[in-house]
C-alpha cells in the first residue's frame, strides 16, 4: 500500500544558498557530515541531472532497532529543476529496497519571503512497504531534518 510522510523545515538560509549546496551534496555531505556520510559518488550522468545514479555509503545508520543498519544506497535521480529547485530521486539499491518498494523522495526549496529571510524546504517521501512487519521511516524524516538543520547552520557559519 502506498503511503506518504511529509516533513516542512524551515531554515535562516536563502533558498539559493541552500539549494546550491543540496545540489553539491555529492561533494559536500562527506565533508560536513562524516558522521553520517562515509562517500557519495556520482556512478552514471553527470552528477546533478535527471538519469545520474549516485552511490551513497553511510557510517552507522540503524533503522529500527533489530533491523540490520543501512550500510548504502544507490539513488536514481529522477527529476532534477534548478528553476523551480526541486529534484526527487528513487532508492534502486541497498538496504532499504529490501524494506520499501517504490522509495522515492522529492525535495523542494522556495523563499521564505520577499526579503530574503530565509527558506522553506518541502521533503517528501513516498513508498511502500514490503511488509506489514516493516517500520515507518519515522528515522528517515528524523535523519532528514536534522540533515536540513544542520546544513543550515553549516551554510550561515561559512
Amino acid at each position: 500500500m502506498a503511503s506518504k510522510v511529509e516533513l516542512v523545515v524551515e531554515v535562516k538560509s536563502p533558498a539559493e544558498k541552500l539549494w546550491t549546496a543540496m545540489r553539491e551534496s555529492t561533494e559536500l555531505f562527506p565533508k560536513i557530515f562524516p558522521e553520517q556520510y562515509k562517500s557519495i559518488e556520482t556512478v552514471e550522468g553527470d552528477g546533478k541531472s535527471a538519469g545520474t545514479v549516485r552511490l551513497i555509503k553511510y557510517t552507522e545508520v540503524h533503522v529500527h532497532s533489530g533491523v540490520p543498519m543501512v550500510t548504502f544506497a544507490k539513488e536514481k535521480v529522477e527529476v532534477a529543476d534548478d528553476e523551480k529547485k526541486v529534484v526527487s530521486y528513487s532508492v534502486v539499491d541497498g538496504e532499504l529496497v529490501s524494506f520499501y518498494k517504490n522509495f522515492r523522495v522529492t525535495v523542494q526549496v522556495t523563499d521564505k519571503g520577499a526579503d530574503g529571510g530565509g527558506a522553506v524546504v518541502n521533503w517528501t517521501m513516498d513508498f511502500d512497504k514490503a511488509s506489514d512487519e516493516v517500520p515507518e521511516p519515522d528515522v528517515i524524516k528524523e535523519t532528514a531534518a536534522k540533515t536540513l538543520h544542520d546544513l543550515d547552520d553549516y551554510l550561515l557559519k561559512n
